[in-house]
């Protein structure tokens, strides 16, 4: 296969000077804690007689401060008409040529330490792939944006030449589309729950990580504690339930108080802007990151609305591109937001505007087969009845009170079908779904993947089918894009005509 045509006048280009810092910083995130392991032993065996221990750490953090400056020195490349080429390594030396057509996004990513030094990382992602085709770190902030402008007007002939040697970049911002204004991010904050994460993943670290015992014992000394000094204060259970009370609402309080700081670091300066064919995205506060992404690289479309959405009048809309990401782990600095919070007639001007055979917000939903309400029913009562029994068996006739819960169930089950839908025509598939926590999901036809039809004896018995669609770049954790309790009629009428459109795409190609 021919690679990307390299001009042979066209000068080799090196990183940045102090690239290697940035590399050497990396590398020791990698191995901080075999690092802390040999200064903790190394200082034990010293006191044991073995003095040349002690510089263990030492002289390992020097290694990798001379694989760092030999990487800056190894590295190279090209900027030809159609691609770019890049050569590294020292005794296993590679060469990779990478066409700008095969490049679907660009990442310039600045943390804080990158700002100090004018610099920036730079990532060209592909769709087939588990990592980069090339990441850059670092390159000069001058040189990176260059970069950037040249992947995202896909460069040919003089203008790739014109960019090989740039004088100053083209700064082009494009239309905006969004921009978050930092009452909008806090708005963000209040609604999310990125406190909460950070809060859980604290707590398993630290039961991961420190002795059983000494959690034990640090819960147990705040309850003793807490429980003494409300005895000395001689309250009674009503003071003493509104108090534990406040507390939970002080600690409530206090999560929101860190979702609001986590979005104000991560979207802060929000602002989603339109160049010829790219969509770009710029956000942060400390660190700041620009990201890209092709139109035609989008595959699905989500809308998300939840109770706290519904309070301020907002929705999010996110998006899956074809770039592929590491197995298990999702890349934060993927475009993923297009809109991480915004009003419902925002999100629908810009589904609009990107995706205008989308006709959106659709009025030819269909719905559901009717047996859904009681079978959306059927995983409460799966549970709930052998729990309320065997409780009840312990505990006495009052654990029957917990069928009270039935009823709210019921009444959920009964709401969410009732929203439930999908509405499919020759450009577009969309479903809708969930009422305490609602969302819309849709794609265009032409980026379907794969078909299946699939039928549980429920579904015998009901006369229903399920049609499961996939996409590019989907993820487990977004909802999925799925035609439940249909008709089977109308499910196999849905899975003949997506299956022709499929064909006929695989003719074309």
């Amino acid at each position: 296969m021919d690679g990307p045509a390299v001009d042979t006048d066209a000068p080799e280009r090196r990183l940045h000077p102090w690239s290697w810092l940035f590399v050497l910083l990396q590398q020791l995130k990698q191995f901080i804690f075999p690092l802390i392991a040999l200064l903790v032993f190394g200082a034990r065996k010293s006191d044991d007689g073995d003095p040349w221990l002690a510089f263990a750490p030492v002289i390992g953090i020097a290694v990798l401060v001379v694989l760092a400056i030999l990487q800056y020195f190894t590295y190279r490349y090209v900027i030809g008409r159609d691609g770019l080429t890049v050569r590294e390594g020292l005794l296993h030396r590679s060469r990779r040529e990478i066409p700008f057509s095969r490049i679907h996004n660009v990442v310039v990513h600045q943390s804080l330490l990158h700002r100090v030094f004018g610099v920036a990382e730079v990532r060209l992602e592909s769709a087939g792939g588990q990592k980069p085709e090339a990441q850059m770190r670092v390159l000069g902030l001058r040189d990176a944006l260059a970069l950037e402008d040249l992947v995202r007007h896909q460069a040919r002939g003089p203008a790739a030449t014109q960019a090989a040697a740039p004088d100053e970049p083209s700064r082009a911002r494009g239309a905006t589309l969004l921009a978050l204004s930092t009452a909008e991010v806090i708005r963000l904050g209040l609604i999310s729950n990125r406190g909460m994460i950070v809060v859980a993943a604290g707590f398993g670290a630290a039961w991961q990580i420190l002795p059983e015992r000494m959690i034990e014992q640090f819960f147990r000394q705040g309850a003793k504690q807490a429980f003494g000094y409300a005895e000395q204060l001689h309250l009674g259970w009503l003071a003493g339930a509104a108090g534990v009370a406040a507390l939970v609402v002080l600690a409530l309080a206090l999560v929101r108080a860190l979702s609001v700081v986590l979005a104000l670091l991560q979207f802060h300066g929000f602002r989603l802007s339109e160049d010829a064919r790219r969509l770009m995205v710029e956000r942060g506060l400390l660190a700041r990151l620009r990201t890209s992404v092709a139109r035609r690289r989008i595959q699905a479309w989500t809308l998300h609305e939840g109770v706290l959405h519904r309070w301020f009048g907002r929705r999010s809309l996110r998006i899956d591109t074809a770039v592929a990401e590491k197995a298990g782990q999702q890349d934060q600095r993927a475009l993923k937001d297009l809109a991480p919070i915004a009003t419902p007639e925002a999100c629908d001007a810009l589904v609009n505007h990107l995706l205008p055979q989308a006709a959106w917000p659709r009025a030819d939903w269909r719905p559901v087969a009717a047996s859904a309400r009681w079978r959306l029913l059927l995983p409460t009562l799966t549970w709930l009845l052998p729990a309320t029994a065997l409780a009840a068996w312990h505990l006495g006739p009052w654990a029957w009170c917990a069928l009270a819960w039935l009823p709210a169930s019921a009444h959920a089950a009964h709401r969410q079908a009732s929203r439930m839908g999908w509405s499919l025509d020759g450009h577009l598939i969309a479903v809708r779904s969930g009422w305490w926590s609602r969302y819309w999901r849709f794609a265009e036809i032409d980026k379907l993947q794969a078909l299946r039809l699939s039928r549980s004896p429920l579904d015998h018995a009901c006369g229903t089918a399920s049609l499961w669609l996939d996409t590019a770049g989907a993820s487990g954790v977004a909802a999925p894009l799925a035609l439940r309790f249909v008709p089977e009629a109308e499910a196999r009428d849905a899975f003949e005509r997506l299956s022709l459109a499929l064909a006929q795409r695989r003719l074309r190609w």
